[in-house]
């Protein structure tokens, strides 16, 4: 009897060690272009991403100015990896998001002038929870890139 109890409170903390809390990534989130780096594509003069997440739901409404205009996206995604298809100013994105330890991968593809074009994105928090970086390879028919953002948490 008393082996079957300290089996058990062992696989119970064992558990618990094991289980990683999702981080929260709630908050409105201004791009740092100074330490972001967008490869071949232009930086937007302005970003700002509000995201609602309360696991396993997460929502985001991007908005950035640039060369190309103002530019205000709205995504929702489970990170439960199920597939999610939400509609854009460039047509309908299909995508996934899970949890990869503390990282949230997000990958996605869209037809874009009769192109697919796919994106892979690892998102990261910062220790202090105040710092989002966003890695994103992206692959299109001219090839592929990678762009980096970090954003600050306001």
């Amino acid at each position: 009897m008393m082996n079957r109890i300290v089996t058990l409170a062992a696989t119970v903390a064992f558990a618990a060690l094991s289980a990683v809390a999702a981080p929260n990534l709630s908050g409105e989130w201004k791009l740092n272009a100074a330490k972001s780096d967008f490869g071949p594509v232009p930086a937007p003069d302005k970003m700002i991403r509000k995201i609602m997440h309360a696991d396993p739901s997460l929502k985001m409404t991007t908005m950035q100015s640039g060369a190309q205009g103002e530019v205000t996206s709205e995504l929702a995604y489970t990170t439960d990896g199920k597939e999610t298809v939400n509609k854009s100013a460039r047509g309908e994105v299909k995508g996934t998001a899970k949890w990869s330890g503390e990282n949230l991968i997000i990958d996605s593809k869209r037809e874009f002038q009769g192109a697919e074009i796919t994106q892979h994105e690892t998102w990261s928090l910062g220790d202090d929870g105040k710092t989002l970086t966003v890695l994103n390879k992206i692959t299109a028919p001219q090839g592929e890139f990678d762009l980096k953002m970090v954003f600050e948490k306001q």
